[in-house]
C-alpha cells in the first residue's frame, strides 16, 4: 500500500530580533481597555486626580471634564460614583481638580465663574464670579488645602482662599488668553506657573503679584505646561513642540519635535521618570527625562485633548492610563501587578481545573478547603461515560480530508510552472507560500523548468516578487540564485519590453542597496561570477580568471583601496546611462550588464577606462 502524500509543509524563517523593548513592553502591558463614552459626545477636556505627598495614601478616585459636567470614577472599579453637573443650563465645566484629601473638587467654566464642590454630596461650597471670561484652569496649592489658582481667558490669573469671598491676589501681564497653569512642587509651592496664547510661559511668586519673576518666549500659543518633581525645570507645549526650560539657567534645555500636530496635554508617570504628552495627532507619546528620548507611543482614532496617569498603592505604581479624546471617549487602560497578578492567574486555572472536570484535584493540589454541596451538586455527573454498553474502537480515524492548495496540487503533478504562476496569482501574493514553493523546486531542481518559457506577461509577477523580497536577509540566498536564474534566462530578450527592463532595474537597485555588487570583486571563483558569463555571449568563450579580472579587481586590491571598476570594461551606449557610486566604484544600471552583444561588449582588457 503506497504511503499517503502529506502537504508540503509551509518554510519557517528564522526568528529576527526582539521588536519591542523593556520599556514597550512595560506601557503594552496596560491592557484591559475600556471605552467611555461621554453624555451627548462632548469632548474629554481634563482628567486629574488628586496627588499627595509620599507618606499618605492616595484617594482612590480621579476627575474627568466633559461637557457641562465633571464625572467622579472610582480607580478600583473604572465605574463613575458620582457626576456634578451643577454649572448652569448653557454652561461648559473646565479643568475639574481634585483637592489632595480628595473631599474637594473646583472646576471652572465659560461663564467665568470658579465653584468649588464638596464629592460626597455634590453640593456647591463656593462660587467667585470675578473671572469675565472663561476660566480654562484650576489648581490646588499642593501643601495648602485652602488656596487655589485659576487661568482665565480675561488675561489674568487669580488666587483664591476658601474662606474669601474674593480673590485674595490678581496676577497682571498676559497679553492673550492664558489656557493653563501649574504649582511649582516641594519648597517652591509658593511659586506657579502659566502659559497663555502671548506665546509666553511666565513664573509667578505670590509675594510679587504685579510682575512675572521669569517670562520664556515662544514660537507659538503655549497650550499646556508642567513642573518636574525637581523643581526646577518645566515643560510647555507650543505648537507642535515641547519646550524643556530649566529655571536655574532661566534658558531652555531642550525642544522636542516628535508630533505632527498641536501638543494638547502634558503628564507625568513612573514617579516623575516619564513623560507622557498627548496631540491632536492622535499620537501619545513617552518620554524618558534624562536624554528626552522617545521609549514608548500609541495611537488613538482621534485627537487627543486631555490625559493622565493614575497611580495607586503607597508605592505610587502606575495603574491606569487615562486618555480623553475629542470624539467624547474616555479611554482606560490597566496594569496589572504584583498581588493582582497573582490572583487573576490563580482565577484562571480554576477555572480551566472547572471546565476539564478536574477541580477535586486543583483543591487537592493547592491545600483548598472541600467544596460547598451546592457546586457539588452542579459538578455531579460531568465525569459520565456511559454504561459501558459502547464499544469505541480508537485508531485510523477518518477525518474530513484537508483542501489542498491549487499550487500544492498542480506541484504533485509536476505542474511547475503553472504552479508558481497561481502561488504569485494571490492578491497580494503570500510570501511564506512563494518561498515554500520556491524551496520545493529548489529541492527538486525544477526552477529552471518552472521559470522557462515565459512571455512579457506571466514573467512581469516573478519579477515584482523578487524585486520586493530580495532585500530580506532571511532567505537572501535562495532569492539572489532564483534572481540570477532569471536574469540568465532571459538576458537576451532584454531590451524588448520597457516594463521588463524597469523590473531589471529596480532589482539591480536592490542589490546595490545590499551591497551584492562589491561580491562580485571578491575573486575569480566566485559563484556569483558565473551568470554574468553566461548572460553575455561575448564572455562565453573567455577563461574564467580573464572575466573576474575584467568585472573588478581581486581580493588583495579589495582589502585596501578599490583600483578595478565596471568603468574599466563597459561603456554605456544606451539611453539613460546613470551611474551610481559605491565603495569607489562606479555601477551601470543591471540592463546595461546583463544584455545582448549588439549593447555592449568589451573591446580590451586595457585598464585605461577611456580606451574600454
Amino acid at each position: 500500500m503506497a504511503a499517503p502524500v502529506n502537504a508540503l509543509q509551509p518554510l519557517k524563517l528564522p526568528a529576527g530580533p526582539a521588536p519591542l523593548t523593556p520599556e514597550q513592553r512595560y506601557w503594552r502591558s496596560f491592557k484591559a481597555a475600556q471605552l467611555l463614552p461621554s453624555p451627548h459626545s462632548s469632548p474629554v477636556t481634563h482628567i486629574s486626580y488628586p496627588s499627595t505627598a509620599s507618606t499618605s495614601p492616595l484617594p482612590e478616585v480621579f476627575a474627568v471634564t466633559s461637557g457641562s459636567r465633571v464625572q467622579i470614577l472610582s480607580s478600583r472599579t473604572r465605574k463613575v460614583v458620582k457626576t456634578i453637573n451643577r454649572f448652569g443650563f448653557d454652561d461648559i465645566a473646565h479643568s475639574g481638580e481634585i483637592r489632595r484629601d480628595g473631599r474637594v473638587l473646583a472646576a471652572g467654566g465659560d461663564s467665568g465663574a470658579v465653584q468649588v464642590f464638596d464629592i460626597n454630596s455634590r453640593a456647591i461650597l463656593k462660587t467667585w464670579k470675578e473671572h469675565k471670561q472663561p476660566v480654562w484652569s484650576t489648581q490646588w496649592n499642593p501643601q495648602d488645602n485652602t488656596m487655589l489658582m485659576s487661568a482665565s481667558d480675561d488675561r489674568t490669573v487669580r488666587l483664591w482662599d476658601l474662606p474669601s469671598q474674593e480673590s485674595i491676589t490678581k496676577m497682571v501681564g498676559h497679553q492673550d488668553y492664558v489656557r493653563c497653569g501649574a504649582w511649582m512642587p516641594g519648597q517652591s509651592a509658593g511659586l506657579f506657573v502659566s502659559g497663555s496664547y502671548d506665546q509666553t510661559v511666565r513664573l509667578w511668586d505670590q509675594r510679587t503679584p504685579d510682575r512675572a519673576v521669569m517670562v520664556f518666549k515662544h514660537a507659538a500659543a503655549v497650550e499646556s505646561v508642567l513642573p518636574l518633581t525637581s523643581g526646577t525645570t518645566v515643560l510647555s507645549a507650543a505648537d507642535n513642540q515641547i519646550s524643556v526650560l530649566d529655571l536655574v539657567a532661566a534658558k531652555p534645555l531642550d525642544i522636542l519635535r516628535n508630533h505632527q500636530k498641536t501638543v494638547t496635554c502634558l503628564a507625568l508617570a513612573s514617579n516623575g521618570t516619564r513623560v507622557l504628552s498627548g496631540a491632536l495627532d492622535g499620537h501619545v507619546k513617552v518620554f524618558e527625562t534624562t536624554g528626552w528620548i522617545v521609549v514608548a507611543g500609541s495611537k488613538y482614532s482621534s485627537p487627543v485633548l486631555s490625559l493622565s496617569v493614575i497611580a495607586s498603592g503607597s508605592s505610587r505604581e502606575d495603574k491606569h492610563l487615562a486618555v480623553g479624546l475629542q470624539s467624547g471617549v474616555l479611554s482606560l487602560k490597566t496594569r496589572v501587578s504584583g498581588q493582582q497578578k497573582v490572583q487573576q492567574r490563580e482565577r484562571e486555572q480554576e477555572m480551566q481545573a472547572l471546565m476539564a472536570g478536574k477541580i477535586d484535584e486543583f483543591d487537592k493540589k493547592n491545600k483548598r478547603k472541600k467544596r460547598t454541596q451546592g457546586i457539588e451538586k452542579k459538578l455531579r455527573g460531568l465525569d459520565y461515560n456511559g454504561d459501558g454498553a459502547e464499544i469505541v474502537i480508537e485508531g485510523n480515524e477518518r477525518r474530513k480530508k484537508r483542501k489542498i492548495p491549487q499550487w500544492d496540487a498542480a506541484l504533485r503533478k509536476a505542474q511547475y510552472g503553472t504552479a508558481l504562476d497561481i502561488a504569485l496569482a494571490e492578491k497580494p501574493p503570500n510570501p511564506t507560500t512563494v518561498l515554500t514553493l520556491l524551496t520545493a523546486l529548489r529541492d527538486r531542481s525544477a526552477l529552471r523548468v518552472a521559470l522557462k518559457d515565459r512571455d512579457e506577461a506571466t514573467l512581469q509577477p516573478i519579477m515584482k516578487w523578487l524585486s520586493k523580497h530580495v532585500s530580506d536577509p532571511r532567505h537572501l540566498v535562495l532569492t539572489t540564485r532564483v534572481s540570477m536564474l532569471v536574469l540568465e534566462m532571459y538576458a537576451e530578450n532584454l531590451g524588448q519590453s520597457a516594463t521588463i527592463d524597469g523590473l531589471v532595474e529596480r532589482l539591480h537597485d536592490q542589490w546595490i542597496g545590499l551591497e551584492l555588487v562589491p561580491a562580485l570583486l571578491l575573486g575569480p571563483r566566485s559563484s556569483i561570477v558565473a551568470p554574468f558569463i553566461q548572460s553575455a555571449p561575448c564572455l562565453k568563450h573567455r577563461p574564467e580568471d580573464k572575466v573576474a579580472h575584467m568585472l573588478g579587481s581581486n581580493v588583495q586590491d579589495m582589502r585596501g583601496k578599490p583600483t578595478g571598476s565596471l568603468a574599466r570594461l563597459i561603456k554605456p551606449r544606451h539611453r539613460g546611462g546613470t551611474r551610481q557610486s559605491l565603495h569607489g566604484v562606479w555601477v551601470w544600471p543591471a540592463s546595461t550588464l546583463l544584455c545582448s552583444p549588439q549593447r555592449w561588449c568589451p573591446t580590451s582588457l586595457s585598464t585605461n577606462p577611456t580606451t574600454a
